[in-house]
């Protein structure tokens, strides 16, 4: 088949690298950049099992050759792109905005308008509940329906390979078939589908997410307790965590959740229960602000002059560091008057509101009288005594 997916990120490429493996697929971008590297083979994201599979497209004719149908290109053009598709995704961003207290889906409504095809539209992008419905009022012609993805950033194409579920939002012939065709990419023996209305797949997939950012919420809570009374937050959680009933994921304290996802969605979510009594989710929002408040004061109270942030990004294997949960608290404790250097090699100055980014991370460590880190790395080793974390196991989750 041909496929076309709109939008080279995280969920764009995991995609495309999954369908590439049997069918041809043309990914759309405005970046030149994205189109560039994906054409040569070079991953536009950080996540090593997308660089390993590229290569290997390269090696098998699939990128820049022939493959017997398989096929894996970019391109600008979204209009010779979609000539004959039989399927196009649709994996521009949805930043939360905060004016409309919804996602921003112009994005999604830009590509659908440049679209004269009569292939299915698949959007991935994430979405408020009930937006599907609405859309198709506007585009009654227009074949719609919408599939999330549950990924994690560093690991999107291996989450994508090895998939624990496969959600359909749509019952159709062409919507069970669009099923089938991410199943047949996936590597695990076996993937559960559903196919649902697409309603119920846009709650699957903020619920999802939400239920996650609450589980975070919930251990940093515990931490910032444990911290209060002086008690051994590790031994808590590793005796809690052993009740099988609530196991050992998302219980690694943090200084609060970020990254493409959870902010955005937590913040939808509760903007969806307009309306709608509830205590829960629109608590997980305040309990994320209320956890970095805490660590600003925690390190404020320690009569530092100059505070050390390690890395900006969310974790290991990651170039990203939007709504990054340490970011807010170095500008939390900036605005205490306490100077702020920054060691982060995926920043520029611009990126750094104010804050100092150092190139070097000898002269970083040697000016810091603190550095805070999320997620602990090796090279802190050296200079483990400055060095405030609330990383417990040594994990990205």
């Amino acid at each position: 088949m041909k496929i076309v997916i709109v939008g080279i990120g995280y969920v764009g490429l995991s995609s495309a690298v999954l369908l590439a493996q049997n069918h041809q697929v043309i990914a759309v971008d405005i970046s030149e950049e994205k189109i560039r590297k994906l054409n040569s083979g070079v991953s536009p994201i950080v996540d090593p099992e997308a660089s390993g599979m590229l290569n290997e497209f390269v090696k098998d004719g699939i990128i820049g050759g022939y493959a017997e149908g398989r096929s894996l290109s970019a391109t600008s053009d979204l209009k010779s792109a979609c000539v004959d598709a039989d399927y196009i995704i649709i994996s521009t961003p949805t930043d939360y905005d905060v004016a409309t207290n919804s996602f921003d889906t112009k994005s999604i409504e830009s590509v659908i308008g440049q679209i004269s095809s009569d292939a299915m539209i698949v959007i991935k992008s994430t979405i408020p509940i009930g937006y599907i419905a609405k859309l198709r009022e506007s585009y009654p012609n227009k074949d719609l329906i919408f599939s999330p993805e549950f990924l994690r950033e560093g690991s999107a194409v291996k989450d994508n390979l090895y998939p624990s579920r496969i959600i359909v939002g749509g019952k159709c012939e062409k919507a069970r078939m669009f099923g089938d065709l991410v199943k047949e990419g996936a590597r695990s023996n076996y993937v559960p589908i559903f196919f649902t209305d697409s309603t119920e797949a846009e709650a699957i997939k903020l619920f999802a997410n939400g239920y996650l950012a609450m589980r975070v919420s919930f251990f940093n809570e515990l931490d910032t307790f444990a911290a209060a009374k002086n008690l051994n937050a590790q031994e808590i959680i590793q005796g809690i965590s052993a009740d099988p009933r609530i196991g050992a994921g998302y219980n690694n304290p943090s200084f609060g959740y970020g990254g493409y996802c959870f902010p955005k969605d937590t913040k939808q979510l509760s903007a969806n229960y307009d309306g709608i009594p509830n205590d829960i989710i629109e608590s997980i929002v305040s309990s994320n602000e209320t956890r970095k408040t805490f660590i600003a004061d925690h390190i404020i109270d320690m009569n530092i002059s100059v505070l050390g942030v390690y890395r900006l990004i969310m974790k290991a294997g990651s170039d990203n560091f939007r709504s990054s949960a340490i970011y807010d608290v170095a500008l939390k404790v900036m605005e205490r008057g306490v100077k702020v250097v920054v060691y982060e090699p995926e920043a520029n100055d611009e990126d750094c509101e104010g804050m100092t980014l150092m190139s070097s991370l000898d002269d970083f460590f040697h000016t810091s009288d603190l550095i805070i880190c999320n997620r602990w790395s090796d090279e802190l080793d050296k200079v483990a005594s400055k060095v405030f974390s609330r990383d417990i196991f040594n994990t990205d989750s």
